[in-house]
């Protein structure tokens, strides 16, 4: 074994992936690329989870799939890796991604697979079902390593009993784009002369749209040439449960408000460029969002990666990334306290000024690139652990 070092090891990541629409697709995407991209890797191959009735067109990397619902498809893709020359498995978890109750169905992989297994932790609450919270625990106990996006939520962990050792925090990647003052990216978009506002990701209630929709009024009084951005389409979750309602009622609400000139709905996924283009011609970002115990969000990572300056409500990642004047809080569900912050920036361009500066400091230790180093590092470091056990037990064994 400890002559395999020098070769490049080879790492399969088990996810959803592009181009489905999903926060945890796009997030596998850009690390896949990314590894690649470094080179301190073979390139990385992915096991894709998908519906049922799917019809994605996958690209190379993609070399099995696993119906979510199909619970010996987790078996067969574990015997598909026991007999490669996968030297690892990362598997990017989100409850909802996976089949069974709380996606208990990736235990029956966890159970099978005989390579060593990095488990990145998408979703952690304080308050989880005590079901789930099993479910989990087992994940993590059936995994050498896992990683969570900030210190709050190795925190949460290790109040549930997590060896502190296992688990490592690395940041949800961000791209890497020059600082640059959102003026110079307005004409191209045509925002020129209006102080643009944003929010943008795949639409839910959750979101909690409708209170900055509901805030404009009182920020129009004092700067009339505001526009707020909503870029996304509605979750395809969402779709099946309720088709297009929330947003629906958030167009009949900005009618009702008489806001059409102040509001722009980008109803569409939108390509990465283009998103960042946004974000670059943004004045202030917003994160409305209701969920108090959400500990991981790329769209508020991927605001402070381009520089911007944000209006968030307290749930735990916001409270965690927005610390030390990186950004602006307001109460949730609170449209007015969402106006005293947003017309606080919009009034003292030295404050905003110097927001975006520490925001964009910050960014600089989770770009795409910096995130994929210490991926890589981290599954060199397993794999080696790993191996360097197996011959100490065939010493023993041979002794």
């Amino acid at each position: 074994m400890l002559g395999n070092y020098n070769k490049k090891k080879k790492v399969c990541l088990l996810s959803t992936f592009a181009p489905r629409k999903c926060g945890i697709a796009v997030f596998t995407r850009d690390l896949v690329d990314h590894l690649d991209l470094l080179g301190e890797l073979a390139p990385a191959k992915v096991i894709a989870v998908t519906k049922e009735s799917a019809l994605d067109q996958y690209g190379h990397e993609v070399f099995w799939r696993i119906r979510k619902g199909e619970e010996e498809d987790y078996v067969h893709a574990a015997v598909k890796i026991n007999s490669s020359n996968f030297d690892l498995v990362n598997i990017q978890h989100e409850f909802g991604i996976f089949g069974g109750k709380f996606g208990s169905h990736l235990l029956s992989f966890l159970t099978k697979i005989e390579k060593p297994v990095v488990t990145s932790l998408h979703t952690v609450q304080p308050d989880f079902d005590p079901e789930a919270l099993g479910v989990l625990k087992e994940i993590i106990s059936l995994s050498e390593s896992v990683v969570v996006t900030g210190r709050t939520a190795a925190d949460i962990l290790e109040g549930y009993g997590v060896p502190t050792e296992k688990v490592k925090v690395i940041q949800h990647g961000c791209p890497d784009v020059p600082f640059t003052s959102s003026s110079f990216f307005k004409p191209s978009l045509n925002l020129t002369g209006r102080s643009v506002l944003c929010t943008f990701g795949l639409i839910s209630r959750g979101k909690g749209i409708e209170y900055a929709i509901q805030a404009l009024p009182s920020i129009i009084a004092e700067h009339p040439e505001v526009l707020y951005l909503v870029i996304g389409e509605t979750h395809p979750e969402v779709k099946i449960s309720e088709d297009e309602n929330y947003r629906r009622y958030l167009v009949k609400l900005v009618e009702e408000l008489e806001l059409q000139n102040h509001v722009e709905f980008h109803n569409r996924f939108i390509p990465k460029p283009e998103l960042i283009r946004f974000l670059q011609a943004t004045d202030v970002y917003i994160t409305p969002y209701l969920g108090k115990n959400q500990i991981s969000s790329g769209t508020l990572i991927y605001a402070l990666g381009t520089g911007r300056a944000v209006v968030s409500t307290p749930y735990l990642h916001a409270q965690e990334v927005l610390a030390n004047g990186r950004g602006l809080f307001c109460e949730f569900k609170d449209p007015s306290s969402i106006a005293n912050a947003v017309n606080k920036l919009l009034d003292n361009n030295c404050l905003k000024s110097e927001m975006e500066r520490k925001a964009y400091e910050y960014s600089r230790s989770f770009t795409w690139f910096e995130v994929a180093k210490k991926y890589a590092e981290l599954f060199k470091q397993v794999i080696n652990d790993k191996e360097e056990v197996e011959c100490i037990e065939i010493s023993a064994r041979n002794a």
